[in-house]
């Protein structure tokens, strides 16, 4: 099913959410790259099957490879940093904060597109995740890189439509099936 289709079977109670997701991919606070990226890396994020299948299709056409696979990697390396980075916050114990992670993470470097861009969607993705420590990492990072607040806020719109459309889909299939 294609974007505007699934759209179209937003229930009436998440309308806001059908509008609010046209409106925050049409920002001129981000490329297309970025807002598309954002989105495709929050969809994974988000795990609702047929969101990320619309998602997906569409920045298909929008993105070039390199990008829709950053996307991609930055939905799965977020997925690893943010429970582990999330512990430290949420651990008294600080100990941990000084050991090293001994986790992989060459992505962040070896992502194939513009590194700003990479950035924004690993920020974006660790919004829905809630990493306090990624989000702050990753938001100083966008912002050394030249974008501003505007920029950060777009990326964390999308985030914020793309979580919860996905939890609406999740909810009215359980619905359905009761």
């Amino acid at each position: 099913m294609n974007l505007e289709h699934l759209m179209d079977t937003v229930p009436a109670y998440a309308k806001d959410l059908k509008l609010n997701l046209s409106s925050v991919m049409q920002q001129p606070d981000l490329t297309p790259q970025q807002a598309w990226g954002s989105a495709l890396a929050c969809a994974i994020a988000a795990r609702n099957p047929q969101l990320l299948s619309a998602i997906s299709a569409e920045a298909a056409k929008l993105l070039s490879p390199e990008a829709v696979e950053a996307a991609k990697a930055a939905a799965a390396i977020m997925g690893m940093n943010n429970v582990f980075y999330r512990f430290h916050h949420l651990t008294t114990n600080e100990k941990y904060s000084t050991m090293p992670a001994r986790l992989r993470m060459n992505v962040l470097r070896t992502h194939g597109i513009e590194h700003v861009d990479f950035e924004l969607f690993c920020l974006a993705v660790s919004a829905i995740n809630a990493c306090d420590k990624c989000v702050d990492s990753h938001e100083k990072v966008v912002r050394e890189k030249g974008l501003g607040e505007e920029n950060v806020l777009a990326a964390v719109r999308i985030a914020s439509v793309i979580h919860a459309l996905a939890s609406v889909f999740d909810a009215e299939a359980v619905l359905a099936s009761a």
